[in-house]
């Protein structure tokens, strides 16, 4: 089987950890997180940022109909880089090595334009990609296939020329759809050994 033409990363949760639970936990205590996850749709509420609505006007308009709330949901926008961390290291030098080598990486991923150019601040590793496919700007979201087919139309690929790792089953089962060579991410452990059984890195490289 030839080797993929290009290989497209999702970010969060693949090269950034996203956990917003994980810091509402730290900062107002599980039992307050979960009563608050329970009352407000808040990943609905990253959805509308993600499809291209304004960050600090959808989280504030949120915040503001959810008095009991109010405060935290907030902190959605006002610590965003806090619940965006930190770094999946091995998959950045992953990424960085596939350049090296000449291997065209994308990213294609549900990011507010905000939220991106604020993640750009801290992580410079975002600047790097041949082509960011970012949500945000495209007024679509994965796993939508339209979001997918824009893809194809911008890089010319499609199908086994592409290989795509997401860490949710849904993103990646509609890319297989479309006959995407795909990885579901668990960890950069499997991810390395997919690229390396690709011949698109060696072990040394993928380590």
């Amino acid at each position: 089987m030839s080797v993929p033409k290009a290989v497209i990363f999702d970010i969060g949760n693949v090269l950034i950890e996203w956990q917003p639970e994980r810091y509402y936990d730290r900062i107002i205590g599980e039992a307050r997180r979960r009563e608050m996850f329970a009352a407000v749709d808040l990943h609905g509420m990253n959805d509308r940022v993600d499809r291209g609505e304004g960050f600090r006007e959808v989280i504030y308009e949120v915040a503001e109909a959810t008095p009991a709330f109010a405060d935290e949901i907030r902190m959605w926008h006002d610590n965003w880089l806090d619940l965006a961390t930190p770094a999946i290291d091995r998959s950045v030098r992953m990424m960085r090595a596939l350049r090296t080598r000449g291997v065209p990486v994308h990213a294609l991923t549900n990011f507010g334009v905000g939220t991106f150019d604020l993640a750009l601040t801290r992580y410079d590793f975002l600047s790097e990609f041949d082509q960011a496919f970012v949500s945000g700007h495209m007024k679509v979201i994965k796993p939508e296939a339209r979001i997918y087919e824009m893809l194809e139309d911008a890089t010319g690929l499609s199908g086994g020329d592409l290989l795509f790792t997401d860490d949710r089953a849904d993103n990646i089962a509609a890319a297989q759809a479309r006959g995407w060579r795909t990885h579901l991410f668990e960890g950069p452990d499997g991810w390395a050994r997919r690229l390396v059984a690709e011949g698109l890195l060696s072990e040394a490289e993928a380590a």
